[in-house]
């Protein structure tokens, strides 16, 4: 358990953990711990991931990840393990059960904006061959390593963001402000986040290079 580990803080920037520093942001919770450690800033390259990212973060908004994460199962049963496909086609019962729901987040817009978002997910990928390919052609195919070394660094949305923003809302999609996509960047991989201190900075940017 959590409270079994060494925890030593660094100002609320890094956390030590089993002797490894990590980004302080996690906390002291086990999936948050996991999914820093084996997810966060881990490049994707399979649509199916990356329309779960930009459900998820589109319910984190106003709420914090840890929430979401803690109810990313339930999610995943309720959009049918975020295959696009089968979620643009949900019926109106399915999506007032959903709002009833309450392992979930119960937010109304947030589920048709899903739904909706599955729909021009399915024509993104039928004009661009895959959202994979489309996303990663805003850095070209590279990831954008950033060398922050405090939390309060780390920005809400960037240029590349608000470019990412506006052409998702262009292509009919909801719920993608450019916070919201500045997270799901960060989550698959676009642009690493960690701290340079954190010990996944480092081993993400020998991964890109194997």
């Amino acid at each position: 358990m959590v409270d079994q580990w060494d925890i030593r803080r660094n100002n609320g920037d890094v956390m030590m953990i089993d002797d490894k520093p990590r980004c302080g942001w996690m906390g002291d919770d086990e999936p948050m711990l996991r999914y820093h450690d084996e997810e966060w800033g881990v490049a994707v390259h399979e649509d199916r991931k990356w329309f779960e990212y930009i459900v998820l973060d589109g319910f984190q908004a106003g709420l914090s990840w840890k929430t979401v994460l803690h109810k990313r199962e339930s999610f995943r049963k309720v959009f049918h393990d975020f295959d696009p496909g089968t979620v643009a086609c949900m019926p109106d019962k399915e999506i007032e059960m959903a709002s009833r729901n309450p392992a979930i987040i119960r937010n109304r817009l947030n589920i048709r904006a899903a739904i909706d978002n599955a729909m021009a997910f399915l024509n993104l990928q039928e004009k661009h061959g895959s959202f994979d390919t489309y996303i990663w052609s805003f850095t070209d195919g590279k990831v954008i390593h950033n060398a922050w070394k405090k939390l309060k660094e780390l920005p809400a949305s960037t240029p590349l963001s608000d470019a990412v923003s506006k052409a998702l809302k262009a292509e009919g999609f909801s719920f993608v402000g450019s916070t919201i996509c500045y997270a799901f960047l960060q989550a698959g991989g676009v642009v690493n986040d960690h701290l340079v201190h954190c010990f996944r900075h480092k081993e993400l940017m020998d991964d890109w290079f194997i």
